[in-house]
């Protein structure tokens, strides 16, 4: 049966083992590794990573507008193969999930009193400036990256025929090459970034289920428990994934946007709800008003503001770029018989306005509990900081532990659909990869999420983030001259203009 897969699972399976092992036999110079990869690529390639991501947003605001959003990812009659409401819990799940519950409140505390972005700590404009660079981070911004890469992969598998592969996606500028070792090597970068960007969030919710415990048990909060997480969380996304996409997380996220649904009701109603409001109409329209002085931003006069930017901005580009390969081929999986344009619509617009209403609401409680003298945030861990609000609140204790199970189901739906999507990637773009190899990526993925957590905590996370990302980007700008040629020349074949549509939308 081995046999059946695919060179690029056992070379980049190969490539994360060394990984491993090296992160086990030696963590110290693991981190110091990393960090120096980091350092490198931050201070010498920031100005790209702010340009490529800013041109990735103007590409799909693009398609929207253009005709070609009325060609379908799919056949003529297709049909989406699910509804709406479920269509938009499970690319959203997948999409942000644990990463919303973690720094809900940790980023905007941290903005506003620890190290605003250009502000003085605890100031008022350093309350504006916190939630509006929250929401930059969350925006139109990241989920333009996994647009693009969505619809580059729907596209090119549904419409066109092609494998669902990354490599498949440039087959238009790579011709012949799009079969062979070029081909192969796009998808072990593919998969390698995809497996550290979701190990670094498995880690991320592991270090804060933990902090949850910490709380509720008073259980120390240390790598010893939060193997052990991961081991537990592990064997639960394992029989998720094995039940397949249509029952697992098809469940599990319907199941976890009521959950989360309640607690953000639960937050506003018993959190300062005037602030709230007022603080979501303000800062999207401040949003709105800096986007573009935003994107380009990258202090090349200032030192201190500069690191700043390397440690939020660049960081979560990265994030979002090394994520795009897993979080792009899953919402194609479930995106199939949409319209180009309902696509990038129900991408782009509803998953941004959930993440600026959840901002607006943890962040804001959270930066009123700190301006109030009640309670300083600043002295938690990050992972810590979003069970210090509940503490503050009524009925804390039911908070705590919704919280937990919330951030305990992200994990599973996002580990879920990575093993799904490497899967894919494992047996030549099959849409139902076997469930052994699922099983294997499952393994591997708790391990990377392990050893990064026990060779540098939450700064290993970040620094191997933006080291995957890097070689990946560059197959992105190759996507969108991709994706925009094929799109040019159907376009002329169907003789779309503005005021005409194509039958088969």
């Amino acid at each position: 049966m081995w046999s059946k897969f695919s060179g690029v699972f056992w070379i980049s399976a190969a490539i994360l083992l060394v990984a491993v092992l090296f992160g086990v036999v030696a963590p110290s110079q693991f981190e110091a590794a990393t960090s120096h990869i980091e350092s490198t690529i931050t201070s010498s390639f920031g100005w790209y990573y702010l340009i490529l991501v800013t041109v990735i947003v103007a590409f799909c605001l693009f398609l929207i507008f253009s005709p070609v959003g009325a060609i379908k990812l799919g056949k003529e009659g297709e049909k989406p193969e699910y509804s709406k409401p479920t269509w938009f819990a499970m690319l959203f799940s997948a999409g942000m999930g644990i990463g919303l519950v973690f720094w809900g409140t940790a980023e905007p505390i941290s903005h506003y009193a620890i190290a605003p972005p250009m502000s003085e700590p605890g100031t008022d404009a350093a309350i504006k400036e916190s939630m509006r660079f929250t929401f930059f981070h969350w925006g139109i911004h990241a989920w333009s990256v996994y647009a693009l890469v969505g619809l580059c992969l729907a596209y090119f598998n549904f419409r066109k025929g092609r494998p669902g592969l990354i490599s498949a996606t440039l087959s238009p500028i790579l011709g012949k090459y799009s079969q062979g070792r070029l081909a192969m090597l796009i998808d072990i970068i593919a998969v390698t970034a995809t497996v550290v960007g979701v190990a670094t969030t498995l880690g991320f919710g592991a270090a804060q289920i933990n902090g949850g415990l910490a709380y509720l048990l008073g259980i120390p909060n240390n790598f010893f428990i939060q193997l052990i997480i991961i081991v537990i969380v592990t064997a639960l996304f394992l029989m998720s994934a094995w039940s397949g996409l249509s029952k697992g997380i098809k469940y599990l996220s319907n199941t976890n946007m009521i959950l989360a649904a309640v607690l953000l009701a639960l937050i506003f109603i018993l959190g300062p709800s005037l602030f709230i409001l007022n603080m979501f109409t303000d800062t999207v329209g401040t949003y709105i008003q800096n986007i573009i002085q935003m994107s380009l931003r990258i202090a090349p006069l200032d030192t201190g503001h500069r690191e700043w930017i390397n440690s939020w901005t660049i960081f979560y580009w990265a994030w979002w770029i090394s994520w795009s390969p897993f979080v792009g081929i899953f919402i194609a999986r479930v995106s199939k018989g949409r319209t180009i344009r309902e696509f990038m619509i129900g991408v782009l617009i509803l998953p941004v306005i959930v993440s600026f209403i959840w901002f607006a609401v943890f962040g804001s409680t959270a930066i009123d509990l700190q301006q109030s003298g009640a309670v300083d945030l600043t002295e938690f861990a990050t992972e810590e900081v979003l069970f210090a609000v509940f503490n503050q609140m009524p009925f804390s204790t039911i908070l705590s532990i919704v919280g937990v199970i919330l951030i305990a189901i992200f994990f599973i739906t996002s580990a879920d659909s990575a093993t799904f999507v490497l899967g894919m990637q494992a047996s030549y773009g099959s849409l139902t990869p076997p469930n052994r190899i699922k099983v294997v990526w499952g393994i591997i993925l708790a391990a990377m999420a392990a050893i990064l957590l026990y060779s540098g905590g939450l700064q290993a996370l970040q620094n191997s983030l933006i080291i995957a990302a890097f070689p990946f980007s560059v197959i992105m700008i190759l996507m969108m001259y991709s994706i925009y040629k094929a799109l040019r020349k159907e376009r002329a074949q169907l003789g779309l203009t503005r005021r005409r549509k194509i039958h088969q939308s």
